[in-house]
């Protein structure tokens, strides 16, 4: 299978037949475990050769002493922890508990991953077969796969599985994972190159990774990013965690509910990007009636939209800027005072680009999403809001759910930076994007909704007839329902019976 996509799909296919009846909430840890597991374990091996070779550099060096690979940013594995060792032990009953203790010992011994490596193998409920299946399974990522390293390919399947498990868990799935298709477009828009960047819903470190595939395809360093996360879920923390060290990515993510206990007090971000859960009811606003993040206004105790708004304002640096992911509903709700709010916002002149996104983006929610851009450093487009209209772009990739293409992010980003670039080839499009003015923004009442400012795009003339639409709406009913021959005889016979045959 040359093809990647092919290689994550088997993968997933085979893991998750594996999964019996185990709940895919509790599976994604034995996985994604396992996974990590032997992606350490194989850099070590890497390393490990090269010591023993003691070859140039290498020379003299002991191949158990874990300095020689702390040195090299790579984690220490004890020899009883190791892929190899453990995969020879995988059809033995004892295999749960053997895996359970390679964890330990691997926690022991590199101090950053205490507490983030799940020991839950030795659970008297999980079946051991299976478990041996999986181990067997995951032992064959990163060989044999043309095109690809093995352990970059062993991060490429972790994250593929990330999203996997998203999908299969439905709605709960969408508290720890964007879907990468907005991570990549909010990335594009802000343009990490340096500085501090912040998540503070950071879910399973999606952002940050995507921070560095940015870098990677800009011939950049990742040294010149300074991360920086909260989660408030300590399972999905370690999911993040796990994540991060694959890729080598260095930050400082802590535990706690952003809200309630902002771990970074200090911090002021020059790139915020997060997703934080839409119209959450019950962020314990009554205990923040006078707190200091609310520059414009007190949000109400039913909804956190504003409290989100406001905190990643607060966190922004003087030449920074925000990317964040909300419901529709934020950009011209009136209840609890939003509107009044939204109206300080707009008039202080902080709100820099509205994106109305397609629907079905999430595996966990239909409420239709947008993204605010705020920022403090407004002087290339003062008194102007860019209103983007990208309700129409995206291709399904299944029956549920859509994702943008690379072509979509793309005309996205570049529409916002020629915007930005006063010296740019900026133009409206009608039906796609406006720079309205602030006069725009209050006739209309101060709502952000880019429909109201884009228009409609001209419409081109229909000339395809109308029994070749029939025909096409015909083929399209039957092949989406899968019942083809039976199904496009009973369109066939309705359509004839009012008149249309064909």
């Amino acid at each position: 299978m040359s093809d990647f996509k092919d290689v994550e799909k088997a993968l997933w296919t085979a893991a998750d037949k594996m999964r019996s009846n185990m709940d895919a909430a509790e599976y994604k840890h034995v996985v994604l475990g396992l996974i990590f597991l032997k992606y350490i374990s194989d850099a070590f091996s890497d390393l490990n050769a090269l010591l023993h070779a003691g070859v140039g550099e290498y020379a003299g060096a002991d191949p158990e002493d874990a300095d020689e690979y702390a040195a090299a940013n790579i984690f220490f594995v004890p020899e009883k922890a190791r892929w190899k060792a453990l995969q020879a032990r995988a059809k033995q009953p004892e295999i749960g508990a053997a895996l359970d203790e390679a964890m330990d010992a691997i926690e022991r011994i590199n101090p950053s991953l205490k507490g983030v490596l799940p020991k839950i193998y030795a659970d008297p409920d999980l079946n051991k077969q299976r478990l041996g299946e999986l181990i067997d399974l995951i032992g064959t990522i990163g060989f044999a796969q043309a095109g690809h390293h093995g352990k970059d390919l062993l991060g490429r399947v972790y994250e593929y599985f990330l999203g996997q498990f998203a999908d299969a868990e439905g709605k709960s799935g969408g508290q720890f994972y964007t879907p990468p298709s907005i991570v990549k477009l909010l990335v594009a828009m802000l343009e990490p190159f340096n500085g501090r960047v912040y998540d503070g819903c950071c879910g399973s470190g999606g952002m940050f990774v995507q921070c560095e595939k940015f870098l990677s395809s800009h011939q950049a360093n990742l040294q010149n990013l300074s991360i920086f996360g909260q989660e408030s879920n300590p399972t999905t923390l370690r999911l993040a965690k796990m994540n991060l060290a694959i890729r080598g990515i260095d930050a400082r993510i802590e535990l706690g509910d952003t809200l309630l206990d902002d771990k970074h007090k200090d911090l002021k971000a020059d790139f915020v990007m997060a997703n934080p859960p839409f119209n959450i009811s019950d962020w314990s606003g009554e205990f923040l009636r006078d707190d200091s993040r609310w520059t414009f206004g007190t949000p109400p105790t039913g909804n956190a939209n504003y409290a989100w708004l406001q905190h990643f304002f607060h966190k922004l640096s003087p030449r920074g800027t925000a990317g964040i992911v909300l419901a529709n509903g934020s950009m011209n709700s009136n209840s609890g005072g939003e509107g009044d709010i939204r109206k300080r916002m707009i008039d202080a002149d902080l709100i820099d680009c509205m994106v109305a996104l397609p629907a079905q983006l999430f595996y966990n929610t239909m409420i239709p999403a947008c993204l605010w851009f705020l920022s403090k450093n407004r002087a290339h487009r003062n008194q102007q809001i860019l209103f983007i209209d990208a309700r129409k772009l995206g291709v399904m990739t299944n029956r549920r759910n859509k994702e943008l293409t690379d072509a979509d992010i793309l005309q996205i980003a570049d529409t916002y930076h020629d915007w930005r670039n006063a010296n740019g080839k900026y133009a409206d499009v009608a039906g796609f994007c406006k720079a309205a003015s602030m006069e725009d923004i209050k006739t209309n009442q101060y709502v952000l909704m880019p429909g109201r400012y884009v228009g409609t795009e001209a419409e081109e003339e229909d000339t395809v007839p109308f029994a070749e639409k029939m025909n096409a709406l015909t083929e399209t009913l039957a092949k989406q329902f899968q019942q083809s021959a039976v199904l496009e005889k009973t369109i066939r016979e309705h359509l004839k019976s009012i008149g249309y045959e064909f």
